[in-house]
């Protein structure tokens, strides 16, 4: 029973942080439009989608096993007008997630669907960090300008 408590209260931090990263992505996607950064606006815009998609379906999975969802206060978010240090601090934020979510996982083994909704959310997170650090060594190669011309 302790561990369903401790996998439970997990899911929810998952959906507190993930809703807020959410939100998140959407608002680096506005700033990212407005700097005429189209390509970047697309990408976070539907990354702010499919972090929704998951926050939907760990509450829903939260529900399934009787609990009550919360929404609960949420950490303040860096902001970055700076294309390349946001890439930077997503990359972080994605390698981070993944470290905690792989303990999440653990707590999961016994629970066969809560296992694979949080295994799909993962494989989704590390494609994330796979592209950010694409994204860094492209920089790294052709330098920020051309970088960010490819961005508009």
């Amino acid at each position: 029973m302790e561990d369903s408590r401790k996998l439970l209260d997990a899911m929810q931090m998952i959906v507190t942080n993930l809703s807020q990263q959410a939100d998140g992505h959407m608002i680096q996607s506005r700033i990212f439009s407005s700097l005429g950064f189209s390509k970047l606006a697309e990408k976070y815009a539907g990354h702010a989608d499919e972090e929704r998609g998951y926050v939907i379906k760990i509450a829903d999975r939260m529900m399934d096993l009787g609990a009550e969802v919360r929404n609960e206060a949420k950490p303040a978010m860096p902001v970055c007008k700076d294309p390349v240090e946001w890439v930077k601090t997503d990359l972080q934020i994605s390698k981070d997630g993944l470290k905690a979510l792989s303990g999440i996982m653990c707590l999961a083994a016994a629970d066969v669907t809560t296992y694979d909704i949080l295994k799909e959310y993962y494989k989704d997170e590390e494609e994330d960090m796979h592209w950010g650090e694409q994204q860094l060594d492209l920089i790294a190669m052709i330098g920020v300008q051309n970088w960010l011309v490819q961005q508009l």
